[in-house]
């Protein structure tokens, strides 16, 4: 029988649903650091982008039974964690966690002093990211931060591809009022 790691993710789901829990781990192992990338993107600490990533492989693991390999494991896995990192960012705007407090601007213009450090620039773009409303915030992170083009966006989204680009484009007027306000 052939070693876990040398099986395709499509085996590996037939395998968790016959009930062999390492078949699960391993898919686990191998998508980790995909969703751990965008979790962190999404999570305004460490232990938010933890609580997340176990969030999404509990919501993979109960429902895999819905998995139909029409698409490659990994794209349905990205959805899956898709539509939780987006039901994050609402419940943290509903909670008003992603309001621009006036020390939210003040470190902004601390770290727009500083234009060629890297983290400095991170950290910026993160508090500016955080005014934006949630769709927003989503069509910016998946076209500009993770490289998706608008079809793989609308795909991972379910928004059509005519949806991704008004709310990509209306997501970038507003983070570019918002950085214009720096330098009021």
């Amino acid at each position: 029988m052939p070693d876990v790691c040398e099986l395709s993710d499509e085996t590996l789901v037939r395998q968790t649903l016959a009930g062999n829990d390492p078949a699960f781990a391993e898919l686990a192992r191998r998508h980790h650091a995909k969703i751990a990338g965008m979790a962190t993107r999404f999570s305004t600490n460490p232990q938010q982008a933890d609580d997340l990533i176990q969030d999404i492989f509990i919501r993979a693991w109960r429902k895999l039974r819905q998995f139909r390999a029409e698409m490659p494991f990994e794209h349905w896995l990205s959805r899956l964690a898709i539509r939780q990192c987006y039901d994050l960012l609402r419940k943290r705007r509903r909670q008003r966690e992603d309001v621009m407090e006036p020390e939210h601007w003040e470190r902004m213009r601390e770290l727009a002093a500083h234009p060629n450090d890297s983290s400095a620039a991170r950290e910026w773009l993160h508090i500016a990211m955080r005014q934006l409303h949630p769709e927003e915030r989503m069509v910016i992170t998946l076209l500009e931060l993770e490289d998706k083009s608008v079809r793989e966006t609308s795909a991972l989204t379910g928004w059509s591809e005519g949806n991704v680009k008004v709310r990509a484009f209306r997501a970038r007027q507003k983070l570019k009022i918002i950085l214009q306000k720096l330098d009021q």
